[in-house]
């Protein structure tokens, strides 16, 4: 492969002798061949500093759901900032958003803000705790709730750490975290409802929440099984548990109500990130009053500094405003156009014999690379996921659309954004095929 990234590798370079590690997410530094350096973005497109143009599913890993850089939202946080970045005290902008996601979310009731959906998560099982009385929190495996030491225990253990199917482990990937911490975890497998039952049973009265993504976006995009969600409801109903939904990703990529408006449900707890902001600093913890109510009479401690910052809320109401305008059409001019991509490079996989199976509901999905010998049909779970998934094939051929200037995520997630068309899906497609029969000729000679 050629090298066009002279400009990133030397900034990257100068980086480390400042920024620890030259990064600052761990996860960028995953990025290959080097993590790159961007100067601008429009729409669907993104350019690095070294002048290479992405038709870009990335797209700020799932955040700027409206593209990059709309003119609309630049307006808004230019506006709000010739009158004030920053008040620590109220704006009658944060009721204005508050207003509006309570009419958008089905289970927002009351709305707090924060400034990361790890600080949200991290409010979320907080509450909960305080809410119950109880000290465990259910997870599902292979989760991911941000990077604080509750949001990571169960996620992407390896397997000889894995633990027995009926014991999923409590590991948590970074050292120094407080061991105690793991100890209030109870881990489940991911769209096996029988098993979510034994567990519940099993710890019966000792468990505050259930937290859970919609979809499992973060680790191959697992859509639920019939009856996962509804058995988390009733047994959460049932137990006197919180129902606790991240719906950092799902949120408004689902259309306005979000995921549990498309799948039908109404969570005690919501966590709201990412498209919420369109790219600022910005998330939401939303739910039902009676859940709320140790926030509200101050026995749950909810603070910070920037929480309610008026750029960040003037950003989200110009994103909430341009999601209720679309109407009826979103979320499906995204999920067909994301059904249309995934269908494509499907095509070009059979096409040139490589083991690529798309999946996903389309506006978000994972490039799942099948391992020599694997079978067919969808992954459901995290072990399922490691067992069958070539992540270093799927790497290669990553790199591959990066030189034909496609870029998704490294770990294999796509993102479609509202700023895509089909005239986009169709150009990524044609620069895919180049990528696809170059991946297949070098990985064969590999």
């Amino acid at each position: 492969m050629t090298d066009r990234y002279t400009n990133s590798r030397r900034l990257y370079e100068r980086a480390t002798k400042s920024i620890a590690a030259g990064v600052n997410s761990g996860i960028r530094k995953m990025e290959q061949p080097v993590p790159l350096y961007f100067q601008y973005g429009n729409g669907p497109s993104v350019w690095d500093v070294d002048g290479n143009e992405y038709i870009d599913f990335q797209i700020g890993q799932g955040a700027l759901l409206y593209g990059h850089a709309p003119a609309g939202m630049a307006d808004a946080i230019a506006s709000q900032a010739r009158l004030g970045t920053h008040w620590a005290a109220q704006s009658e902008l944060e009721i204005e958003v508050a207003e509006r996601l309570q009419a958008m979310i089905p289970g927002a009731e009351l709305v707090r803000f924060n400034n990361s959906a790890t600080e949200v998560v991290l409010s979320a099982l907080r509450l909960a705790r305080g809410h119950t009385g109880r000290a465990l929190i259910l997870k599902f495996e292979g989760a991911y709730h941000g990077w604080a030491d509750e949001g990571l225990v169960g996620f992407c253990p390896p397997p000889d750490k894995w633990g027995d199917d009926e014991s999923p482990t409590h590991l948590h990937p970074s050292q120094g975290v407080i061991p105690e911490v793991l100890d209030t975890f109870v881990v489940c497998r991911w769209n096996d409802p029988d098993h979510l039952r034994r567990q519940v049973e099993k710890y019966k009265g000792q468990i505050a929440a259930i937290i859970f993504e919609p979809i499992m976006c973060n680790t191959c995009c697992m859509e639920p099984v019939t009856g996962m969600i509804e058995t988390i409801r009733e047994l959460c109903d049932r137990e006197g548990m919180l129902m606790i939904a991240d719906e950092t990703i799902t949120g408004f990529r689902f259309g306005p109500g979000g995921a549990q408006k498309h799948f039908g449900f109404v969570p005690d707890l919501t966590i709201l990130g990412k498209a919420i902001g369109g790219g600022v600093p910005f998330a939401a913890l939303v739910g039902k009053q009676s859940a709320m109510k140790k926030i509200i009479d101050g026995t749950v401690v909810h603070a910070g500094t920037l929480n309610g910052n008026p750029l960040c809320l003037a950003a989200s109401r110009w994103c909430l405003d341009h999601l209720l305008s679309l109407g009826d059409s979103h979320p499906e001019t995204v999920i067909k156009l994301g059904q249309k991509l995934m269908n494509g490079l499907r095509a070009l996989a059979d096409q040139n014999g490589i083991p690529l199976r798309p999946q996903g509901p389309g506006s978000v999905f994972h490039a799942v690379m099948l391992k020599p010998g694997c079978a067919e049909g969808p992954v459901r779970d995290y072990r399922d996921y490691v067992r069958r998934q070539d992540a270093p094939r799927w790497a290669h051929l990553r790199r591959c659309l990066l030189e034909d200037g496609v870029r998704a995520i490294e770990r294999g997630l796509w993102f479609v954004s509202l700023a895509h068309r089909e005239a986009d899906v169709d150009e990524a497609l044609e620069k895919a095929a180049l990528s696809f029969a170059r991946h297949a000729k070098e990985w064969a000679a590999s």
